[in-house]
């Protein structure tokens, strides 16, 4: 009898929570105990950077030679410019970007220089980070640095200090 009983409850339980379980899934819009999460969404800047070029290619330079170069650029929106991070694509090509805000309607400099004791071709680039409603600038430097010619050095004579002088016996 006690398991006639027990059986009877057990396929009761599973039938009532089988029946208030229906109709529901995890998309059908309500909200199934979880905490309610605000929908936000992140301010655009109206903040924007144009840029007079994005690519300086130096042609052929010398080993040695100057790497220096400048990148210009206008903040033609209508809040501050805040420039985040100038990242050079290798520890031969160094940035340096302006740190503080550049005003709406103000330009600033992005200096560039690239380590021309390497021989060979360049490509380069910088990528500019800031809150630019236009996102990241990449900027690309190029070009072929020449080895510098080698000097020959000649051997050179010795100032003569007057005549032999004869050993006397």
């Amino acid at each position: 009898m006690k398991k006639i009983a027990l059986t009877l409850g057990l396929f009761i339980s599973m039938a009532t929570l089988g029946f208030a379980q229906e109709g529901h899934s995890a998309n059908d819009g309500h909200n199934h105990g979880a905490a309610a999460v605000p929908q936000t969404t992140t301010p655009v800047s109206l903040a924007d950077i144009k840029m007079d070029k994005t690519t300086h290619d130096y042609g052929n330079i010398m080993q040695g030679g100057n790497g220096e170069c400048e990148f210009k650029f206008v903040n033609n929106g209508k809040e501050p410019l805040v420039i985040t991070n100038c990242q050079g694509s290798c520890g031969c090509t160094v940035p340096q970007c302006p740190k503080e805000p550049i005003l709406p309607g103000k330009s600033g400099l992005i200096k560039v220089k690239y380590d021309t004791n390497r021989v060979g071709g360049i490509y380069k680039t910088v990528t500019v980070t800031s809150n630019a409603k236009s996102g990241n600038v990449v900027l690309t430097i190029k070009g072929n640095v020449e080895q510098k010619p080698v000097e020959e050095t000649f051997p050179q004579n010795k100032t003569s200090q007057g005549a032999p002088v004869e050993k006397k016996g």
